[in-house]
């Protein structure tokens, strides 16, 4: 959450000529209504399922850049797929960042309450380990986008020489 996935996903599919899925459009397209209605009416175990319909869809094409939501790894299943379909990338920032970048809007249904920054804090504790499983994680602290896409783009050509690969196989 407000660690740059869409922004940088959007720069990043644009450098690597691909195109970009943002989950939670393909999941508001859908439902017809945007995310935090979701949250509000339906509720998050809605989400959840609505969630992993979309991305088990998107992920029958390859050779795309896709943003998931900061929660979407929660579920083995999302996760183990992600693993075995995708180079996982993780865009992490410590709380202090991610609470200025998250702004005070309702557009983030996860951090309603009066302490935010705790929320923050609890939510990455709660997926600590299953972030902890992407295939790599960047930094994006003082970093602007187009330094993380570099990064991403450096650790791409790191993997992709490791493995024989090249950025066009279509993974």
């Amino acid at each position: 959450m407000a660690a740059g996935k869409s922004v940088v996903g959007r720069k990043l599919a644009h450098r690597l000529k691909r195109g970009f899925v943002d989950l939670d459009q393909v999941i508001e397209e859908k439902e017809g209504i945007k995310v935090s209605e979701i949250f509000d009416c339906k509720g998050e175990g809605y989400f959840r399922k609505a969630e992993k319909r979309a991305l088990s869809e998107v992920l029958r094409r390859s050779g795309q850049v896709v943003a998931t939501g900061g929660g979407t790894i929660l579920d083995k299943e999302n996760l183990d797929l992600l693993k075995e379909k995708t180079l996982l990338i993780c865009l992490a920032a410590p709380p202090e960042t991610l609470l200025r970048r998250s702004g005070g809007g309702k557009d983030r249904p996860l951090l309603e309450g009066n302490d935010r920054q705790k929320r923050i804090e609890e939510i990455l504790k709660q997926r600590e380990k299953s972030y902890a499983e992407a295939h790599f994680t960047i930094d994006t602290t003082g970093l602007s986008v187009n330094e993380v896409v570099e990064e991403i783009i450096a650790a791409i050509e790191r993997l992709s020489e490791s493995k024989g690969l090249k950025i066009e196989d279509g993974r």
